[in-house]
């Protein structure tokens, strides 16, 4: 099943230009090489409006599968995007966060600082990850297995139940 992805980094500094983004092109980087397409890719502010408008567009639009946030997810007062995304999905996916947090934890107790959030909306499945580039890739290895799986639930495919 080939997925489609948005990327959508969250950073104050990178939207306006004073640093490159890292997280957004390790991650398409990553999602291409497993033969994967990258429908869509930005770079907003930390700031709920810009962050649920974008994710609901792009939920909406039919373009996209899943999309990836990239930053916003820590304790600093600009750290929103767990807002911007509870304000847009229907459902939460909690397992997939823990998941990633309890892989995490094994790599620096930082971990335990994560307030991501999943979630659905709609047919489209939503996952926050950290604005770091090397725990974002580390992040999304945790859940990439389940995927395409997680996408024909969702999708009401009736070949997903040959994969439980």
């Amino acid at each position: 099943m080939t997925l489609r992805f948005g990327i959508l980094t969250s950073s104050d500094r990178s939207s306006r230009g004073e640093r490159p983004d890292l997280s957004g092109p390790v991650l398409r980087d990553l999602i291409t090489s497993q033969g994967w397409t990258v429908a869509h890719t930005a770079i907003v502010p930390d700031d709920v409006n810009a962050l649920s408008e974008t994710l609901s567009t792009w939920a909406d639009s039919g373009e996209v599968d899943i999309i990836l946030t990239t930053g916003g997810t820590g304790f600093a007062p600009r750290d929103v995007t767990p807002e911007a995304t509870s304000l847009v999905i229907d459902r939460q996916a909690p397992g997939l966060v823990e998941a990633m947090r309890l892989e995490s934890r094994k790599v620096t107790p930082h971990a335990m600082l994560s307030r991501a959030l999943a979630g659905m909306r709609g047919k489209v499945l939503i996952i926050n990850l950290p604005g770091n580039p090397k725990a974002a890739v580390e992040n999304f290895q945790v859940v990439s297995p389940i995927l395409a799986h997680a996408v024909e639930l969702l999708t009401d495919n009736p070949d997903a139940e040959k994969h439980h």
